[in-house]
């Protein structure tokens, strides 16, 4: 019996055609000089998207959504109220990033085979900027997220979220 979260992977993983890296290359070619903070597989209304956050040279966070099929961007825009503080916080991790968005999901999927969901660059309780990464895996639909160490790129927690 699945729970309502393994169902609704279920339901949308095989629906997806562009992968999260097709879809954040798409995302950050619509920001000028753009790098990824964030994309996540999501639902709209007509199906999967990739939900990506992406910053310009600036630190400005830009929301940009990918049609998860197609590949074509649907919505492109700044995120509205952000101040001088909040731009230079986003440019801070982005330049503590030492290793990319895709070694890091690599780091994920070395250690479990599955499809990408999530990566997101954040920081953690320890000061560290990590990469999250979800990995989902087709035969149970668990999820597990991997902080990997945006310096170098070492898998620091693996978490199964079995819901």
């Amino acid at each position: 019996m699945l729970t309502d979260d393994q169902a609704e992977r279920k339901d949308m993983i095989p629906a997806v055609k562009v992968g999260w890296d097709k879809g954040a290359r798409a995302a950050m070619e619509k920001v000028s000089g753009g790098k990824l903070v964030e994309i996540q597989l999501t639902r709209s209304g007509g199906g999967p998207e990739w939900d990506a956050e992406v910053a310009a040279a600036d630190g400005t966070a830009h929301d940009v959504r990918v049609d998860a099929v197609t590949g074509k961007v649907t919505r492109s825009r700044a995120k509205s109220g952000q101040d001088a503080d909040d731009k230079a916080e986003v440019a801070g991790r982005l330049r503590k990033a030492r290793i990319s968005p895709q070694q890091a999901a690599a780091a994920g999927t070395d250690r479990k085979k599955g499809t990408v969901t999530a990566v997101e660059l954040e920081g953690s309780d320890r000061g560290a900027t990590i990469w999250s990464v979800d990995v989902v895996t087709t035969d149970d639909w668990h999820k597990t997220t991997f902080d990997v160490d945006a310096a170098n790129g070492r898998v620091l927690r693996e978490d199964v979220d079995r819901d």
